[in-house]
């Protein structure tokens, strides 16, 4: 295959990628599959000489262009989310129930229950702990069918209306779709919550038993790292929110420019800041937007920025899928076996369903109320975990710091987990969430 061919496919797929969200609205049949398939196809034409797609050769690359697409789109969803966080608010704390039972008893379970049948089924330890960490982080990457559509917005014309008349609505926005909020906000969070038990793993393989460094982890990597990157996503997203919206001098008034590129120089600086000072890059990224998304709540720049970041995001999705698929149909998946089959089966179907349901159905929060979930929900949202790009990173990133005996028969494995997510997902989500809708809207009439 030419060099000509290449830009030949590479045009076709960005068309693929502009037309194809709006195309199969109506049909069970997601974006990413169509161009997860179309780079299965294009993986079985003779390739350039030279060119290869071997995930541990090109492990520097894979990390560094998978962590960049995680990051735009958590800096995405946290300016999509239109319900409002506020520390000191314990309505506003309860209205995110969902959330936090998702990240505190569900992601634990699933990397548990994972790391525990890996175990069993010969595993090494800190294989099984590993894997289990790199599978659990839902993502927000793929899971575009499941997830809030961006923020609400109102033009130019209503941006006189008074701040106390905004802060009515806030209690209004999004709070009937429980169902996407409670998988978005999950996703924006567990990417980064996901890091600490992947450092665990590390630690397991190399300074061997828990009781070498069960204390510092315990203070730094699950605790400290937690809190200063939430700290410096919020602190730069509330000075830059200072700025956009309030400065006085007017090349600052980005706002009122409308230069929707503050939302890219947000995420870098944000990244880079939080990374130099030690915490968690991915919730620094996370918090930042959505900090600038609690400013000036309805104001239509919100809106431009998420466009940018959206169709970003598009572009760098259509290259990991393709690339993805291309993999695939090269020698990916050589190295899996049946306890790589038992392993996505039981994600999919028993672990991440299971640890989900407990973790909603357990108190749960009166389904009239913002955060509440009836059971027909709450299953939504416990089955709806899509795996993708984020797993890719965290074992790029793993198997960097260390050499595993494993690791082809671990790509092989996340490879198998993100196909069969994106395709399991991908048909039931359309049918399932038009019947939760319908069910809403009718209770609602």
């Amino acid at each position: 295959m030419s060099i000509n061919a290449v830009y030949l496919i590479a045009g076709i797929a960005l068309l693929l990628a502009a037309v194809l969200p709006v195309a199969l609205e109506r049909y069970a049949i997601s974006a990413p599959m169509v161009l997860l398939t179309m780079g299965m196809g294009i993986g079985l034409l003779p390739m350039p000489d030279g060119l290869h797609l071997d995930p541990v050769e090109l492990r520097p690359q894979i990390q560094r262009f998978t962590e960049l697409t995680v990051l735009v789109a958590l800096m995405g969803v946290g300016l999509a989310l239109d319900r409002p966080f506020r520390l000191r608010d314990r309505t506003s704390w309860a209205a995110w129930s969902p959330t936090w039972r998702l990240l505190a008893l569900a992601m634990p379970l699933t990397i548990a229950g994972i790391a525990l049948l890996g175990w069993g089924l010969g595993l090494a330890p800190a294989v099984a702990l590993l894997l289990g960490s790199i599978l659990s982080p839902t993502d927000p990457v793929l899971a575009g069918d499941v997830q809030v559509g961006g923020p609400q917005v109102r033009d130019e014309a209503e941006q006189g209306r008074a701040i106390e008349d905004l802060a009515a609505e806030d209690a209004e926005i999004d709070e009937h779709d429980d169902v996407r909020f409670a998988l978005t906000s999950e996703a924006g969070l567990n990417d980064g919550l996901a890091f600490p038990f992947v450092y665990a793993a590390l630690f397991l393989a190399t300074l061997g038993p828990a009781s070498s460094w069960l204390g510092g982890w315990l203070a730094w990597e699950l605790v400290g790292k937690i809190a200063v990157g939430i700290a410096v996503g919020a602190a730069v997203g509330w000075a830059l929110a200072r700025v956009a919206f309030g400065s006085s001098s007017r090349p600052l008034q980005l706002a009122e420019q409308g230069e929707p590129l503050l939302a890219l120089a947000a995420l870098v600086m944000t990244y880079g800041l939080s990374e130099l000072l030690g915490g968690y890059g991915f919730l620094a990224v996370f918090a930042c937007g959505m900090t600038i998304r609690g400013a000036e709540r309805g104001h239509h720049y919100h809106g431009a920025m998420h466009e940018v970041i959206e169709r970003l995001e598009r572009l760098l999705t259509l290259v990991v899928l393709l690339l993805l698929g291309m993999a695939m149909t090269k020698g990916l998946l050589a190295d899996l076996d049946w306890r790589s089959a038992l392993i996505v089966a039981a994600l999919i179907v028993v672990v991440r369903p299971v640890a989900g349901w407990l973790s909603l159905v357990a108190r749960r929060r009166d389904a009239r109320l913002p955060g509440g979930l009836r059971r027909s929900e709450a299953l939504a949202v416990a089955f709806f975990g899509v795996r993708g790009v984020g797993s890719l990173y965290y074992l790029a990133y793993a198997a960097g710091q260390h050499a595993f005996a494993e690791e082809r028969w671990l790509w092989s494995t996340v490879a198998l987990a993100i196909v069969t997510s994106v395709f399991v997902h991908g048909v039931l989500a359309t049918p399932v969430l038009r019947r939760l809708d319908a069910r809403r809207e009718a209770r609602e009439s």
